[in-house]
């Protein structure tokens, strides 16, 4: 004989089911929103300063970018680019024997428009590193009637990988490049002295000029 149910014992399950329910999507809520954890905000602060990478210059653009050049190979830089506008050069880096670094120079020569002869200099630096992997090597081996095998063997080689790059926002580096960008730059000439008027010395009139009397007899 079937068992008559209240229909208020009914409702209590099904509240209990949707609480049930309820309480499981809040448990698993957290997970399909990204926490702070998974989504970092990253805003980057460039524009506070404006000295670090800019340095005024009386000198000419084709001068200043020379010496650039100069203050970069004195400094073990390979230059490959080197013109009248910009100079580029990069330099490599082994602090630890697993880990090497990339730095890659750039500096712009601009014309100011503070006047004729002034330059304004930009330099900028990239920073690349490179960490050592060790991969495994497999080895091929053809068998007649059964097509190719694949073999792995013990030998590993080592890789450089990239595993990140930043733009270099130290002071103290771009104030050192600039200090010794400074000690190539020519110095300036010395001033132009004005002209000097030579006066033409004043001749005697012939009026004036006075005859010594001959003395003696003519013979």
């Amino acid at each position: 004989m079937p068992i008559a149910r209240h229909p208020f014992a009914l409702h209590l399950g099904l509240a209990a089911l949707l609480l049930a329910g309820a309480l499981t999507g809040c448990a698993r809520l957290p997970e399909a929103l990204p926490g702070p954890e998974r989504n970092i905000a990253f805003t980057p602060n460039d524009f506070d300063r404006s000295d670090m990478h800019t340095r005024h210059l009386r000198a000419g653009q084709q001068q200043s970018c020379e010496a650039a050049r100069r203050a970069l190979l004195s400094q073990g830089y390979i230059v490959e680019t080197a013109t009248a506008e910009d100079v580029k050069g990069r330099k490599y880096y082994q602090p630890t024997p697993d880990v090497h670094y990339e730095v890659q120079m750039r500096v712009v020569c601009a014309p100011d428009g503070q006047g004729v002869g002034a330059t304004a200099v930009f330099a900028s630096a990239i920073q690349d590193r490179y960490v050592i992997k060790k991969v495994n090597n497999s080895a091929s081996l053809g068998v007649g009637g059964l097509g190719s095998l694949s073999l792995p063997l013990n030998a590993t080689d080592d890789t450089l990988v990239k595993v990140g790059s930043e733009t270099i926002n130290d002071a103290h580096f771009y104030a050192s490049f600039f200090d010794l960008f400074a000690r190539y730059l020519p110095a300036p000439g010395p001033r132009l002295q004005q002209p000097v008027t030579v006066q033409p010395v004043a001749q005697p009139h012939a009026e004036d000029a006075v005859v010594a009397p001959l003395t003696g007899t003519v013979q």
